[in-house]
């Protein structure tokens, strides 16, 4: 992070590309600290002597407030891309703000259960909209070198909220934490506000002199932004040139290709159990005889997430994509079969049986396991994936689409779990997780291609594009 006493101008031009970070960092933050709050604050609230509101919440309800922000994301995942596309990135996630703000008042000031929703639904909203644009605006501003160490980041610093929540949520009031939460969105405004449009962006709107003195913004004014400003440009005026309808760009081979990936990869994140897994950190923890208090098992698990996830940030750009989400997808599909073995032989034999209880470090390593590989490969890569294999023309679409799909998987994930789980127990269902971590395996070893410090024009290639070249000589 930039050093203490630097000036704005300075930490927005940036020492080592850091201005670009800062307000990712919080963005992220703000994204985090948002699907973390349920697991402390809703475990307090629910207790009989809580004094944390006025007012009782049950079961059912805490379940609503917990995963109701999926909703909200889910909702505001495929208008937001076409807000994005007209006012811009910067003055999009600008605008998120108040939303964010509000909803955390609703919940820090709620005075019955509908309150706490409408807040919930609310910062789910707000958080679903970052997810769609942070990493679109990332994807535009960072160079092909580190595009993915960067896009990484947004995803740590998600860990990193969900951590923050789990630790200060479990050690302060709940109204000292909900103050904590609305705060963090109003520091992004304030430090976002310095940060400059996409020069993408700018560029494909004619604005072509505010784009340099973005691109000098993000480069430095040592870098030499008039080639990649020239290249910007040429691509905006072929679009301009060869005008294409959204019905034929998102027809492409090239674009349908990319729709399938950008989905499946979604659809293969929500169902590898990784919700299943985290709910039931607790029970996998006693049932391996652990003698550790559910907020320390969770904040345990916290941590974790949060190495794992630094770790892809460092070797996504070196090792690549592809190799990571492989490597994802096999530990997973390992250890969801362990964790079955583990439940299926305990309802079968029972907690004191000698075989379980020869087994019992089985859970607590299968855990772990899952969740280092899950940070590694399919915690970050799949939303990065979207920005980078998609053109500009249906680039919003396909991000805001696949945002509203996973939202929606993982809130049908998050309210279906425990009764599959009562109706063909335990092993069965994370031997079904299993199955389809395998098959996405398959999937990325045949269809998915390496993206790891490819051009926009390099990828668009390896989807099936004729090359340039090829095209120009045709008209020859």
């Amino acid at each position: 992070m930039a050093d203490m006493g630097v000036s704005s101008a300075e930490l927005v031009e940036g020492r080592g590309g850091e201005g670009r970070k800062l307000p990712q960092y919080i963005a992220a933050l703000a994204a985090g600290s948002m699907l973390g709050w349920s697991s402390p604050v809703i475990y307090k609230i629910k207790e009989a002597n809580n004094t944390d509101y006025d007012f009782t919440v049950n079961n059912a309800q805490g379940d609503w407030i917990a995963s109701i922000i999926n909703l909200g994301a889910a909702a505001v995942c495929f208008p937001i891309g076409l807000v994005m596309d007209a006012i811009g990135r910067k003055k999009t996630m600008l605008c998120l703000v108040l939303p964010f703000t509000v909803g955390w008042l609703l919940i820090t000031f709620g005075s019955s259960v509908g309150m706490l929703i409408a807040g919930r639904f609310i910062t789910g909203i707000a958080g679903g909209a970052f997810c769609v644009t942070a990493p679109a605006y990332t994807s535009e501003i960072a160079q092909d070198s580190i595009r993915g160490t960067l896009g990484s980041y947004f995803q740590l610093m998600i860990t990193i909220g969900i951590l923050f929540a789990y630790v200060v949520g479990s050690y302060t009031t709940v109204f000292v934490f909900n103050i904590l939460c609305t705060c963090i969105p109003i520091v992004f405004g304030i430090v976002f506000f310095f940060m400059p449009e996409s020069p993408n962006y700018l560029v494909v709107n004619n604005r072509n002199d505010e784009a340099k003195e973005a691109l000098i913004k993000l480069r430095g004014r040592n870098y030499d932004v008039d080639s990649e400003l020239n290249i910007l440009k040429q691509k905006a005026e072929e679009a301009r040139n060869n005008p294409v309808a959204f019905s034929s760009a998102i027809t492409k081979k090239t674009a349908i290709k990319a729709l399938i990936i950008c989905y499946s990869l979604m659809l293969f994140q929500q169902l590898s159990g990784i919700n299943a897994v985290i709910f039931n950190t607790s029970t996998i923890f006693a049932s391996a005889g652990a003698t550790i208090a559910p907020a320390i098992a969770t904040i345990i698990i916290g941590v974790i997430q949060v190495i794992a996830t630094f770790t892809s940030s460092l070797v996504v750009d070196k090792l690549g994509r592809r190799i990571l989400l492989l490597l994802s997808a096999l530990v997973m599909c390992v250890c969801s079969t362990a964790l079955g073995v583990f439940f299926f032989l305990q309802d079968t034999h029972g907690k004191d049986s000698s075989i379980v209880q020869s087994i019992g470090w089985l859970p607590l390593v299968a855990l772990s396991l899952f969740i280092v590989a899950f940070s590694l490969g399919f915690g970050p890569i799949p939303w990065m994936m979207a920005g980078e294999l998609c053109l500009i023309d249906i680039k919003a679409f396909v991000g805001s689409t696949a945002g509203t799909f996973n939202w929606l998987l993982s809130f049908t994930v998050t309210s279906t779990f425990n009764s599959l789980n009562e109706s063909i127990g335990a092993g069965q269902v994370f031997w079904l997780f299993a199955g389809i971590m395998l098959i996405g395996f398959v999937f990325i070893f045949f269809v998915v291609p390496e993206t790891k410090g490819k051009s926009v024009d390099e990828i668009q290639l390896m989807l099936g594009a004729e090359p340039r070249q090829k095209n120009e000589e045709e008209k020859i």
